[in-house]
């Protein structure tokens, strides 16, 4: 697999504060873990539990299933006893439910996921390549032309922009770009212009190049992108940059966390859809005996789990764990684990129970509190604009109260803000 344009072996320069200096851990400190609960509820306070769910039944609510609501005793989402540090949302969830990220659609709708940003119609490369040229030609840049294209024009109509420039002028776009932009919408403009399996291989590679790891980002791409685009992100990474990514994490993480996320590199990951029910409360049980229910915690039974099971086969899973511990699972992993194998962990979990709900917390906390995590916003921002960032603002909206969009405007300026604001939607 190749990428024109792109140097083989370090992709684009590395961008100044790339993530910023002192904020290369994104995830939330200890005890402030919040996460929208599993849709179909867990068993009310108090030790209720519910029966068992009838063979082929629906999930979640399957007959058998009493209505959403209520949270086990000691667990950690929205509206629960917080022995497990998980403060809860603002205001909570109505029911201890996840609320739809469109109401009143029927379930099968809610499913669907939407990116902000859609294929053009009537798209002509050449007149883009064109409108981008007019933009920096002579003295000065029309930053906004510039917006009005990259922000409305899906990635491989990028792509053929790029080509379509170099045939007409002779001339690099992603150089001329970079010789008239700056700061933080030059790496947003540029990340727009990575083909999107090349953008996970070049933040990859960014967050283990040179002294320290950037975890966090690991975390983020190998444990919620599916196997088809794991199998692409590990070709594109030796192809591009002449390194083994499983060798690069080797020398750059140890222990658990680094077993569990070359397990994540395989892309082997179950992706029947169908959900076996029996063997969601053996795994339940399984986790139950490897981490609450002993002395000590068998990781690698967490590992070979998480690390295996489909995502709805996952969140059948949880479901059974609450019943058998009476606890939530991801307020077990905050008890059995720590540090960097904890949070790739509660990734899992939390992907295989509302992924979107996972990435609107992860740009919260990228703009929460004093300064900004600039690159984990942009590569959220990006990465998502075509899959489920409709979602993700919705979720995000509910969560916290308040939309993405108000938080981007109020922690960004310029034409950061601006492009920002244009790939989001208001």
């Amino acid at each position: 697999m190749s990428y024109p344009g792109y140097p083989p072996s370090d992709g684009y320069p590395a961008f100044p504060g790339y993530p910023p200096t002192g904020q290369e851990s994104v995830y939330p400190p200890a005890g402030q873990y919040a996460y929208p609960a599993v849709p179909g509820g867990f068993p009310p306070s108090g030790g209720g539990t519910y029966p068992a769910a009838p063979p082929n039944a629906g999930f979640p609510g399957a007959a058998g299933y009493p209505a959403p609501g209520g949270y086990p005793a000691s667990g950690g989402f929205p509206g629960a006893p917080q022995a497990g540090g998980m403060p809860p949302y603002p205001g909570g969830f109505p029911g201890g439910q996840v609320p739809s990220p469109m109401p009143g659609l029927p379930a099968a709708v809610v499913q669907c996921t939407q990116g902000t940003i859609q294929a053009a119609p009537n798209f002509d490369a050449g007149r883009d390549a064109e409108i981008l040229r007019k933009a920096m030609k002579g003295f000065g840049t029309d930053e906004q032309a510039i917006i009005n294209v990259v922000a409305n024009r899906s990635n491989d109509q990028r792509q053929k922009i790029k080509a379509a420039f170099k045939t007409m002028y002779g001339k690099d776009l992603i150089k001329d770009l970079k010789s008239e932009l700056s700061g933080n919408v030059e790496e947003l403009i540029l990340a727009l212009f990575m083909p999107s399996t090349y953008y996970d291989a070049w933040s990859l590679r960014h967050a283990m190049k040179g002294a320290g790891t950037q975890e966090s980002v690991l975390i983020e791409i190998l444990c919620t992108r599916t196997n088809q685009e794991i199998r692409e992100i590990v070709n594109c990474y030796k192809s591009e940059f002449g390194r083994d990514i499983e060798q690069d994490i080797r020398s750059d993480t140890s222990g658990h966390f680094e077993r569990l996320l070359i397990s994540m590199c395989q892309g082997n990951r179950d992706e029947n859809q169908t959900v076996d029910y029996q063997k969601a409360q053996e795994d339940a049980q399984r986790l139950y005996q490897a981490g609450e229910g002993k002395l000590g915690t068998d990781e690698s039974c967490f590992n070979m789990v998480l690390a295996s099971r489909s995502f709805p086969q996952l969140k059948a899973t949880v479901e059974a764990y609450s019943r058998i511990a009476n606890r939530d699972l991801l307020s077990s992993i905050d008890r059995e684990f720590s540090g960097n194998v904890e949070h790739g962990l509660k990734t899992i979990v939390q992907c295989a129970l509302n992924r979107p709900a996972f990435f609107a917390e992860r740009l919260y906390y990228s703009m929460k509190g004093a300064g900004t995590d600039d690159s984990t916003l942009i590569r959220i921002v990006v990465t998502r604009s075509e899959i489920d960032l409709v979602q993700i603002k919705q979720m995000f909206t509910q969560m916290y109260q308040k939309t993405l969009a108000t938080m981007i405007a109020s922690d960004t300026s310029g034409d950061y803000r601006k492009l920002l604001l244009a790939i989001v939607g208001q």
